[in-house]
């Protein structure tokens, strides 16, 4: 019974996670990104209260997370199934000793790293960051091509319950390393089961380390058991040595295999009584972690003082005009855009697990990840580009999303006065300098007229921005119609500014009867 219990919870969860991330026509509800501040890592970067609530489970019951709710530790589970189907034959186990040297230096170097600022590690290897790369990147192409197909066989058939919905390549980096993640945790899964959980993630060490002091363990009944191997056979965490009768705590993910196939009733699923609690055994494998170690937190900025140098060289790009042509110049954004909620590079940087939620789930699909432009520690953290579409004045899903308030929720008001960049205008790029043609795409996209029009030559109008009311939504730069090169774009800051907009009122005009 307690294993359909976890079957048929891992099955829905799963299905929920999975599925809200490939979901792009709003089929689910919006309130199921909860989903993702349940997950462990999310929860203790955004210091949810729903992270006290693991903590007490996993005190409880034993590392209930890594097997029901994780959807990383779920995938594994797939894949191990699957490997038993096609290779028609018995799945067996066999009991390995625990890793302790490889599973806690991995998890020392993602702390360390991780109080320096340097979050790409754990970005990397965190369950939920891994697996949402993973649909992103992976399964949502090939969901939006299926769907691509159906529309196409409906619409030949004037059936329209399926459109057509485009496909880009996001990130070539993070689809590389979505697809490793993929593979290396796929074939370990199809090897040994729970390899992965048990030897490099962080999550799985943490939990493991806690599930020693759990109330409920799996436990031989002494009196019962004839050692005949069966749940050593069937223990996908490696865990069960049956010929001593042990179970490594530390590696048991609470799947309840063992209990199921053990013939003699001889596993059980129990409180644990004090008497029987052994701690001593373990300690030497936590001492090569020192809580109390003093961080010098100042090295987490060391790349502010070349990105804030950076803006004032990019504002000096557009500035002059001669009376000659000059020749078209190329589009060099210096400083990534950072999605609204950001604050600031360091707050980003240090909250990012790089889950790409917001990739997913952006409707303007405006939001792809970084590569090197955060700088390393910043690899695959999203950032905006204004290719496919602009970011919507009134929008604000990427902040609702974000599970570790890497990006801080913000109301539509608060959005509307978030400068998340500032435009910058080439003149020789505009093709009203240019072509002498009139243009002024750029400012009638413009949601705060921080671009305008002004007379030029003739009839002509030219853009003028006023860079300290642009709020970065990159309207203007979507729009520009000037080839190869834009000529208006915007320019990331490293911290976000909030700006006041004066708006014109607006006098109601009172109508008598007809207004003839």
């Amino acid at each position: 019974m307690l294993k359909k219990i976890r079957i048929a919870v891992s099955i829905i969860l799963f299905s929920l996670i999975t599925f809200y991330f490939l979901d792009f026509a709003g089929f689910l509800p919006e309130s199921l990104h909860g989903l993702a501040h349940i997950q462990f890592v999310p929860a203790l970067l955004g210091l949810h209260g729903i992270l006290v609530v693991l903590i007490l489970l996993t005190l409880i019951f034993g590392r209930v997370y890594c097997s029901s709710i994780c959807p990383m530790g779920i995938y594994q589970d797939i894949v191990s199934w699957f490997s038993k189907k096609i290779l028609k034959k018995k799945k067996k186990y066999t009991y390995s000793k625990a890793k302790t040297i490889l599973r806690w230096s991995v998890f020392g170097a993602t702390l360390v790293t991780f109080l320096f600022g340097f979050t790409f590690l754990l970005g990397l290897l965190d369950p939920y960051g891994s697996f949402g790369r993973m649909v992103t990147h992976l399964f949502r192409p090939a969901y939006l091509l299926g769907n691509n197909v159906l529309a196409s066989i409906f619409t030949s058939f004037n059936n329209y319950t399926f459109y057509k919905v485009a496909i880009y390549s996001l990130s070539i980096f993070s689809t590389i390393v979505a697809l490793v993640s993929l593979l290396v945790i796929g074939f370990l899964a199809w090897k040994n089961g729970r390899t992965y959980c048990n030897t490099i993630c962080p999550v799985g060490t943490t939990l493991g380390f806690l599930s020693r002091f759990s109330l409920f363990k799996i436990q031989f009944v002494d009196d019962k058991c004839n050692m005949c191997g069966l749940c050593s056979m069937k223990c996908k965490a490696s865990c069960i040595d049956s010929k001593n009768k042990i179970v490594d705590h530390n590696r048991c993910v609470t799947c309840f295999n063992c209990i199921e196939v053990c013939k003699r009733d001889a596993m059980r699923y129990a409180l644990i009584a004090p008497k029987k609690k052994k701690a001593t055994q373990a300690v030497p494998a936590f001492t090569y972690i020192k809580e109390d170690k003093p961080v010098d937190e100042s090295k987490r900025r060391f790349l502010s003082a070349t990105l804030i140098t950076s803006i004032a060289a990019g504002k000096l790009l557009a500035q002059t005009a001669t009376e000659p042509l000059l020749p078209k110049r190329e589009l060099k954004r210096i400083t990534p855009i950072a999605p609204p909620g950001a604050l600031n590079f360091d707050h980003f940087r240090e909250k990012c697990i790089s889950c790409h939620l917001c990739v997913s789930k952006c409707p303007s699909h405006v939001i792809k990840p970084a590569f090197l432009e955060y700088g390393l520690g910043g690899m695959m953290q999203p950032k905006l580009y204004f290719d496919h579409g602009f970011c919507n004045y009134d929008c604000t899903v990427c902040c609702d999303v974000c599970p570790t308030d890497a990006l801080v929720k913000l109301t539509q008001d608060e959005k509307h006065h978030t400068q998340m960049g500032k435009v910058n205008f080439i003149i020789e790029n505009c093709i009203v300098y240019y072509d002498e043609t009139s243009c002024g795409a750029c400012s009638e996209h413009c949601p705060t007229q921080a671009v305008r029009m002004v007379p030029y030559k003739g009839a002509l109008t030219i853009p003028e921005i006023e860079p300290e009311i642009c709020v970065g939504c990159g309207g203007c730069e979507y729009v520009c119609p000037a080839i190869p090169y834009k000529s208006i774009y915007v320019e990331g800051l490293t911290a976000h500014n909030i700006i006041e907009i004066e708006h014109e009122e607006v006098e109601e005009m009172v109508i008598d009867e007809f207004g003839f």
